[in-house]
């Protein structure tokens, strides 16, 4: 040390506090856990919790608790060997012998440069200590050598510590002070000449540790001469835990906790309190409290304090494996492995020496009598029993020859006896005892049970009662015996069933469980019995009746483990349950059904793992010991607690067609607004998420769902598949929860997955668009094309019509010579006999000449103009025909016939073949109707007439061309003025069948002149 410096000398002195209830464990990691080398040399743990290890030769590797991922110079790393690690965000930054490594993701930057041996981050920047100099990085200028002291810049730096106002760097050199690390204007002091080997900030305190020569402590706020501790010595590294414990790793003693206000020494960690080396290079809390150290050469071990104290053989026992376990007046008493028994009390752990036939044997059972006797069960032996007695000796005393004094000594004599097969006990394998009321119960482990006494004074063994099969214990596999407060002896057996002896009588229950399950143990609290099982948890029933009910306990918490092998209460009400899993402590209700459940295990300081059948009990204080296959535990109550973190989830992987997304930052679009696009063949995605709790690493469980669906079931599964997604916009969230249930915020990722060209809105709104185009232009042809088809079609018709009319015309021009002739005899006949009816023949023969010569010019006549030249020509046949016929004409239309128009002469054809082949054939006296009458669209005539019938009239009549023409034409006039079916003749029947005329019915379009 600078020998101008003054210093206060100090040795530490040790000072064992009492630390209460709580105990410190040590659970170590090895290269048998997965570790890749045992040389750690630096721990850090990153934002989602994982911690990091880098080693000397393995590469690095983190750690969530149980497994280990490990990175090496094959995946990119620059060197396997690793001095210092510091994380930020996503990126884990790597100080190697050969310079800087960052990861980030599974991708290595790597940075030439001297060995780095330490990393300090400011606002400024990344800082780090190397073997020559102080280097800076950032992501612009990268990795960058600082220039601040020609002795620094070509020293070992090992630790840099900011105090609010000035860096502190520990080289290889000394210990220097200045106010910036670059820039200009550097004001710096070097304050101590040595090796220094860490240097950290507490309380306005600087430690300084130098490798040879103690820790140096300059106090900031006071201005105290400095203060050397000299011990302890060969110094690695220092950290501040627990606030104010200054731990100080060396490389030949362990750990050394020092308290930094009166730097006494707390306690010290080294091989004496389970460390398998002396060489420390770290010491780190992670953010459950939990202490971490590395070590060189027996990789790394979590520190931790809990309300369990362990024994095993490094702490004494004979052997790790507990087979029974028993608590007698304020001792108690187990059996290890096959190395008889041992009893525990407050001067320590005490082996009882080998007893001669009950040596090297499995004792399962261990119980004590009424007068605090010890009774032990073997496999094999049979039982052993020991007795302590205290007797007063007599001794004379010498001294004085001619006074002879006899003294009275207190003397302890200890007796074991052998009960067996050899000297009248009837069987050999034990697998329970339990003292009754004066007498001793033995369950065996296939011949039933057992009731004896002994009477140790007289060496007098009595038998009292064997209950097997004779007794109606059908399954003689006793797994479990216990006793009740109504003093029945209870029993279960291997096959599940139960019973119970009362006053020399056998009860069999029968299955107590309407199952074959095994039954492993029977415990009774306050007027109800627990029975642990198999495969098939804990079960209850009261027993204040002798028909027990019993039920299984439930709720929504489960038990680590279905398969009991322990049950015991606590002085607090809590049930606990060993399995092969830990222990588990639950908390039940008045209906006894479970409100909670703790489970410890190794993580939490239970470390004998799987518990042995029925090997519990409660001391007087009411701790609780467990025998187990690693070893004895002991739980010691306490109000305090370690307290829980909320947990933390984050996505580690998002892949899109089993590829992963590297492009983005995760962190940086969780619970954000951004969206990750997508086209549309990428339907498929998953997502790997994460929270890492390193106490329960199995036990963290995860829910999650897309969009606004309900959530998944809690499970342990960490990752989550999608195949075939909908297009459009999407939501992924997703949930974790510790093993105290504790639910973490959930995190979301949105993702849009774009439609096909096809399924978009504005490409269906275009084709709909193009469709209804092209449909309009399709229909405009086809309507085009039917309009000129139709013009065609009509002019056609047109065409057709005119001539039709015309050669209409021409006929009503034409007339029948016939008729003309006939009329005209007619009236030369009359000019003799009749003037008068011949005047009258002339006059409507010449009006209806006048008529057809006018409207054969005309397209369109009105209705009642067309009627009133039917009148004539009907008047005209009337006197010309040879008999009488009468006629009616009828318009039953709503419209004035003077106002709707028809073609001329269109009905006059019908009516002549009425009366020319109808009436005037008949031989009954002639009627004609013709009526008229309108609907919406049409124009309806009907003409009826009383004659032969058309049928019979066309088998008879001589056709002549004028007649034939006149109809024929008159029928295509119809029918292209109404179209087809426009005309309709029928024949009238009369009721008897004969023909009673015939009906004629046609239809125009209903035409007005308006």
């Amino acid at each position: 040390m600078n020998k101008h410096t003054t210093y206060v000398l100090l040795f530490l002195l040790f000072i064992s506090p009492f630390i209460g209830a709580q105990n410190s464990q040590l659970r170590s990691y090895s290269i048998e856990d997965g570790l890749p080398q045992s040389q750690v040399y630096d721990i850090v743990q990153d934002e989602i919790g994982y911690l990091w290890l880098g080693t000397q030769g393995g590469g690095l590797c983190n750690f969530d608790g149980t497994n280990f991922s490990i990175w090496n110079e094959n995946d990119g790393l620059l060197s396997n060997y690793i001095h210092a690690l510091y994380t930020s965000n996503d990126s884990l930054y790597i100080g190697t012998n050969l310079g800087l490594s960052i990861k980030i993701k599974n991708n290595f930057s790597n940075f030439k440069c001297p060995q780095v041996n330490h990393f300090y981050k400011s606002e400024k920047g990344l800082y780090l200590g190397t073997k020559q100099g102080i280097y800076s990085y950032s992501n612009t200028e990268k990795l960058k050598k600082l220039s601040i002291h020609t002795d620094i810049d070509s020293s070992i730096v090992n630790a840099i510590v900011f105090d609010g106002a000035f860096y502190w760097i520990a080289t290889n050199t000394g210990l220097w002070k200045t106010n910036k690390l670059e820039g200009a204007t550097l004001q710096i002091e070097k304050i101590e000449e040595n090796n220094f080997k860490s240097v950290v900030y507490n309380n306005h305190k600087i430690f300084a540790a130098t490798y040879r020569d103690g820790i140096l402590i300059l106090d900031q706020k006071n201005n105290e001469s400095p203060i050397l501790l000299r011990e302890p010595l060969g110094i690695n590294s220092m950290e501040i835990h627990n606030k104010n414990e200054l731990w100080v790793a060396t490389d030949n003693d362990g750990i050394s906790i020092i308290d930094t206000q009166n730097y006494s020494e707390k306690r010290n960690i080294n091989k004496s309190k389970g460390l398998s080396v002396s060489h420390i290079r770290k010491t780190f809390t992670d953010r459950q409290s939990n202490i971490w150290i590395a070590t060189s050469g027996g990789g790394f071990y979590k520190y931790f304090q809990n309300n369990f104290q362990h024994f095993d053989a490094s702490s004494g026992l004979k052997g790790n494996r507990i087979y029974a376990v028993h608590h007698a007046k304020n001792s108690l008493w187990i059996s290890s492995s096959e190395a008889g028994l041992t009893q525990i009390d407050t001067l320590g752990i005490h082996h009882i020496p080998k007893i001669k036939g009950f040596s090297n044997i499995k004792i399962k059972t261990i119980t004590s009598d009424d007068h605090g006797n010890i009774w032990a069960g073997s496999d094999g032996n049979g039982v052993l029993l020991r007795t302590t007695k205290t007797v007063d000796s007599l001794v004379p005393d010498y001294s004085d020859s001619l006074n002879v004094v006899t003294k009275v000594f207190t003397k302890t004599v200890i007796k074991n006896k052998v009960l067996n097969s050899e000297n009248g006990f009837p069987f050999d394998w034990i697998r329970k005892l339990v003292n009754g009321q004066s007498t001793m119960w033995a369950a065996t482990y296939s011949s039933g049970i057992i009731q004896f006494n002994y009477d140790n004074e007289k060496d007098s063994l009595v038998i009292k009662n064997r209950y097997g099969k004779k007794s109606g214990i059908t399954d003689l596999y006793i797994k479990d015996i216990a006793l009740d407060n109504q003093n029945r002896l209870w029993y279960a057996t291997q096959t599940g069933l139960l019973g119970y002896i009362q006053n020399d009588k056998h009860t069999a229950l029968g299955a107590a469980l309407n199952q074959q399950t095994t039954i492993r143990t029977l415990l009774f609290h306050q007027d109800k019995l627990f029975l642990g099982t198999a495969g098939k948890g804990i079960w209850v029933s009261e027993i204040s009746d002798n028909t027990p009910i019993f039920k299984p306990l439930k709720g929504a918490k489960k038990m680590s483990s279905e398969n009991i092998y322990q049950l015991i209460f606590d002085n607090q009400g809590y049930l606990w349950a060993g399995t092969e899993r830990g222990v588990d402590k639950i908390q039940l209700n008045q209906d006894n059904d479970i409100e909670d459940i703790y489970h410890f295990g190794r993580n939490d300081g239970f470390l004998g793992i799987e518990t042995c059948l029925n090997a519990v009990d409660k001391d007087e204080k009411g701790h609780l010991w467990f025998g187990a296959l690693y070893g004895l535990t002991e739980y010691i109550p306490s109000a305090a607690s370690k307290s829980t973190l909320k947990p933390e989830i984050y996505f580690k992987d998002v892949q899109v067609a089993y590829k992963s997304v590297d492009s983005i930052n995760l962190k940086a679009w969780t619970n954000t607004n951004k969206v990750l696009k997508l086209n549309p063949n990428q339907t498929q995605l998953s997502f790997t998420y994460r929270s890492v709790d390193i106490d329960h690493p199995n036990q963290i469980e995860y829910r999650s769902k897309l969009n606004q669906n309900e959530w998944s079931p809690w499970s342990k599964e960490n990752k989550q598949n999608f195949a075939g997604l909908a297009y459009g916009a999407h939501q992924f969230s997703v949930q974790s929860r510790n093993y105290r249930w504790e639910e973490s915020t959930p995190i979301k990722f949105n993702f849009f997955i774009d439609s096909p060209l096809y399924k978009k809105a504005e490409f269906q709104w275009a084709v709909i668009g193009f469709a209804i185009l092209l449909l309009l232009i399709l229909g405009w042809l086809y309507i085009r094309r039917i309009r000129l088809k139709n013009k065609a079609d009509k002019a056609q018709l047109q065409i057709k019509n005119d001539l039709l009319t015309l050669e209409h015309k021409a006929l009503q021009l034409q007339m029948n010579p016939h008729f003309i002739f006939n009329v005209l005899n007619g009236i030369k006949a009359m000019a003799i006999n009749k003037p008068d009816k011949m005047n009258a023949t002339i006059n409507s023969f010449a009006t209806l000449l006048r008529e057809t010569l006018n409207n054969s010019r005309k397209d369109q006549i009105t209705l009642g103009q067309e009627i009133k030249t039917i009148r004539h020509y009907i008047t005209v046949e009337q006197l010309m025909a040879a008999k009488p016929f009468t006629f009616t004409i009828t318009s039953n239309c709503e419209l004035d016939p003077e106002e709707i128009l028809v073609p001329p002469m269109l009905i006059q054809p019908f009516v002549e073949n009425a009366i020319r082949h109808g009436i005037l054939k008949g031989n009954k006296a002639g009627v004609l109707q013709i009526e008229f009458n309108t609907t919406e669209h049409y124009l309806h005539c009907t003409v009826i007439d009383n004659g032969i019938g058309i049928f019979k009239s066309q088998e008879t009549k001589i056709k002549t061309d004028h007649q034939s023409m006149a109809l024929t034409v008159t029928k295509e006039r119809l029918t292209s003025i109404s179209g087809e079916n426009a005309l309709q003749i029928t024949e009238i029947k009369n009721d008897d069948g004969t023909i009673g005329g015939t009906n004629i019915t046609f239809k125009i379009p209903l035409l007005t002149d308006y």
